[in-house]
């Protein structure tokens, strides 16, 4: 399996978010990606793709935003991370501000998402490394492995959140459609519902998403992967929600791969990406789940068992000391 991973992902270094009411160090830190490629062998260089795949699901204005908007903060005279602290409620109008604060709140759901100075350069890169991975597919190799950081599943056509800017998997998608492999199937496996994912594609039929994650009623980010959430419209029923309680092992988690397993090949996906994030391991500081090392080949191998060409995207995971041996587990299941 190849294995991709730039240099410039690791530019994004915010110091703090806002949780839990206070201000803590930032946990989406660039000792992640150094887990991970400290675990790994034979890694691969990035290729640009330009701009054009990621305005294929992103916003324009959005896109702008993101570019600028550390630039923006620091001469709105600001230092430190740019942080919004006004909000939206119910629904955001296409209006014009004058003022960056304004801006960071209307492309966000959450505080937890700052921008600093490199931001942007690692998000652009982020999305490249998946669409480099995805080409392998098209290579005709069966696997291919995308370490993306900042990760994308939280981040929207136009909003930021949970540490995603770029929504690496949809780009991935997209551009997979584009490339003849569909009909293309997401399957998210982060400990936290891949809310942004969902919302891009969730009147389009063309795109199946399946996504197992901590129940929102208990946990980030609340708002969306309520069982119930099946597609609307055309995407009726090309979505499907598999919330899980706090406290769940392998052994509780597998009856729900199976059921995200069949319904991926009885949709009759071609390609498959697998947001993957190793935050439902026991040891993850934020999360609740009780997934262990072993755990990862298992859920590997009967993904693998779909047989199909399959891009996997790095997503969440953040008990670093166990990170690096953790993702290496499951691409060994592949």
């Amino acid at each position: 399996m190849k294995l991709f991973f730039d240099e410039r992902q690791a530019e994004h270094a915010p110091e703090r978010e806002l949780h839990n009411g206070e201000f803590v160090p930032y946990a989406e830190t660039v000792e992640r990606p150094r887990s991970i490629v400290g675990a790994l062998d034979d890694w691969q260089p990035v290729r640009d793709f330009g701009m054009e795949p990621l305005r294929a699901v992103h916003d324009a204005d959005y896109l702008a935003f993101l570019e600028r908007a550390y630039d923006g903060w620091v001469a709105a005279g600001r230092s430190g991370d740019a942080i919004g602290y006004s909000f939206p409620v119910v629904r955001r109008r296409a209006l014009k501000f004058a003022r960056i604060d304004a801006e960071i709140g209307l492309y966000s759901f959450d505080a937890s998402t700052p921008i600093a100075a490199g931001t942007w350069t690692s998000a652009y890169w982020s999305a490249q490394c998946a669409l480099t991975a995805l080409e392998r597919l098209t290579a005709g190799d069966k696997h291919s492995f995308a370490l993306c950081r900042p990760p994308g599943h939280h981040a929207g056509r136009d909003y930021m959140g949970g540490y995603c800017y770029l929504n690496n998997a949809a780009i991935a998608a997209r551009r997979a459609q584009a490339l003849g492999l569909g009909p293309v199937a997401i399957l998210d496996i982060d400990y936290h519902h891949g809310n942004g994912t969902q919302d891009i594609f969730y009147d389009d039929a063309s795109v199946f998403f399946a996504s197992i994650h901590a129940d929102p009623a208990t946990d980030y980010p609340f708002y969306w992967g309520h069982a119930d959430e099946r597609g609307e419209g055309a995407g009726e029923e090309a979505t499907l929600n598999l919330p899980l309680p706090r406290g769940t092992d392998g052994a509780a988690y597998r009856p729900a791969l199976d059921r995200a397993l069949a319904a991926i090949s009885d949709w009759g996906a071609k390609c498959l990406i697998v947001s993957f994030g190793a935050d439902t391991h026991s040891s993850d500081p934020i999360s609740n789940f009780l997934l262990e090392r072993p755990d990862y080949v298992e859920i590997a191998g009967a993904i693998s068992g779909l047989g199909l060409p399959t891009l996997i995207v790095m997503e969440g995971g953040y008990a670093v000391g166990d990170l690096g041996a953790n993702v290496a587990a499951f691409l060994s299941g592949f």
